[in-house]
């Protein structure tokens, strides 16, 4: 495909623009809690801690950090954050949808509400694009792991539903049944993961021209700058231009 690939890119953006590491590690540890209050505190048994443990220690999160907000969720002091998921059109009629974890029902959906709609898009209802995005598992490594067909060798033995490797890395994708198995026979052959998650991936992305697409990335930031915003996903891609300008 040419140009880049929101899908591709706003993680990166996403973690060049936190650099208040604070604030991205409010945002891992309130996954962290969820992860191990909904499940077992254990990562090896809980597949959604397991990959939020593993986010922690991408971005260096200390080793306490991460045991502290497991221990957090067996008290029975601590917060409870509803998951939410918003969709809605940005600018150029771009599918967007946005996962959240919140104390504040009502405060996130206004935020949330009001970034869409001063990007000149609108929110709208739960499924009113998640249709047009497949529900799935990712599994990344390293360039370096190994080489492309080892990997699509290894991917294939394990139950993978497809593989793409690049000058990037390697993204494994299964099925939302067998993503967890998918994920624990790589590690067995590769080691931890960069990245082990269910993701919304989009079915097609539509290229936008630099105006329409710097007034989504910008909506893209506000999304991944708020505290109750997880993570963010939508269909577009951007000019390699567009994204030398805005820093990307």
């Amino acid at each position: 495909m040419a140009g880049h690939s929101q899908f591709k890119n706003i993680m990166h953006r996403k973690g060049r623009q936190d650099a208040q590491k604070s604030k991205l590690f409010g945002k891992l540890a309130r996954e962290i809690t969820v992860a191990a209050k909904l499940g077992t505190p254990d990562p090896g048994m809980n597949p959604r801690l397991r990959a939020a443990v593993i986010a922690a220690r991408q971005e260096n999160m200390p080793k306490d950090n991460i045991e502290r907000a497991i221990k957090k969720a067996l008290g029975s002091d601590g917060e409870n954050y509803d998951e939410i998921r918003y969709e809605g059109y940005g600018p150029g009629g771009v599918a967007v949808i946005v996962e959240a974890l919140t104390d504040n029902r009502n405060r996130a959906a206004s935020d949330i509400r009001s970034f869409f709609t001063k990007s000149g898009g609108n929110l709208g209802e739960t499924g009113s694009v998640s249709f047009m995005f497949d529900r799935t598992g990712v599994i990344e490594y390293d360039r370096a792991v190994a080489s492309d067909d080892a990997v699509l060798d290894a991917a294939i033995e394990a139950g993978a539903d497809d593989v793409v490797s690049g000058e990037g890395g390697h993204e494994i994708y299964a099925s939302t049944e067998g993503y967890r198995d998918v994920a624990k026979a790589l590690e067995a052959k590769f080691g931890e993961p960069r990245k082990a998650a269910l993701i919304w991936k989009p079915q097609n992305t539509v290229t936008v021209d630099d105006e329409t697409g710097e007034k989504l990335l910008k909506l893209m930031d506000l999304l991944n700058e708020h505290d109750d915003v997880q993570n963010v996903y939508a269909n577009f891609e951007v000019s390699d231009a567009l994204m030398a300008k805005m820093g990307g």
